[in-house]
């Protein structure tokens, strides 16, 4: 017998699936900030730094960047409890999504510093600037206009991963077009709508983004 598509199940759950990817988007946001915070303080470590504080940011990219997230989830979850370290679902998500986004931040975020005119510096220096209001005046607002489009791909690439809360059951939308198929044997509907919803999403976060890239001005 041929399968036949039925979306009346869609339908009915459609709030569930729309509340599903708002917490994905959210859990994204709080992670990518959390993460940008690593990624800009492990980033000027690495370039400014002594050699241990360089090789400690090393070691910590080389890691996350090399350990799939689903493992690193499943780790904060379910392991760190057992020493001492116990975190409810949401908080264990956030932090492992927040820790692996600062990886990948760490090193757009070095690479946007390399890109930094050193001319700049240099003048910013000649002017009586230390080195800290340096970074903060010149070096940081400069890297970041460079890491924008990096950054806004990052923050795609984190909202797709939140799919992966549905391993320590997150209800986002993964967790609900699962439990939806799981309830209604509609296989083919439930991870359509998904699908869909993770598309049509990530395309306007990608014209939004564009449009926040073009009000900063190139240097």
């Amino acid at each position: 017998m041929a399968y036949v598509l039925d979306f009346n199940v869609i339908w009915a759950n459609s709030g569930k699936l729309f509340g599903g990817l708002v917490l994905g988007l959210a859990l994204a946001l709080i992670s990518v900030t959390i993460g940008v915070v690593i990624g800009l303080a492990a980033a000027f470590a690495a370039t400014d730094g002594g050699k241990r504080t360089r090789r400690v940011v090393a070691a910590y990219v080389a890691a996350v960047r090399n350990t799939p997230l689903l493992v690193i989830v499943l780790v904060v979850y379910f392991a760190l409890p057992d020493v001492g370290l116990r975190f409810g679902k949401y908080e264990s998500f956030i932090a492992s999504l927040a820790l692996y986004a600062g990886a990948y931040l760490t090193e757009v975020f070095r690479a946007s510093l390399g890109g930094v005119n050193a001319g700049l510096v240099d003048a910013g220096l000649s002017l009586g600037l230390t080195r800290l209001q340096t970074a903060r005046l010149i070096r940081f607002p400069i890297m970041l206009r460079n890491a924008l489009p990096a950054l806004g791909s990052t923050f795609i690439s984190l909202f797709k991963d939140t799919s992966i809360a549905a391993a320590i059951a997150v209800p986002e939308l993964t967790f609900q077009a699962r439990r939806i198929n799981v309830d209604s044997f509609r296989v083919v509907e439930a991870w359509m709508a998904a699908s869909v919803l993770y598309v049509s999403a990530s395309l306007l976060l990608a014209a939004g983004l564009r449009r926040l890239e073009r009000r900063f001005p190139r240097f």
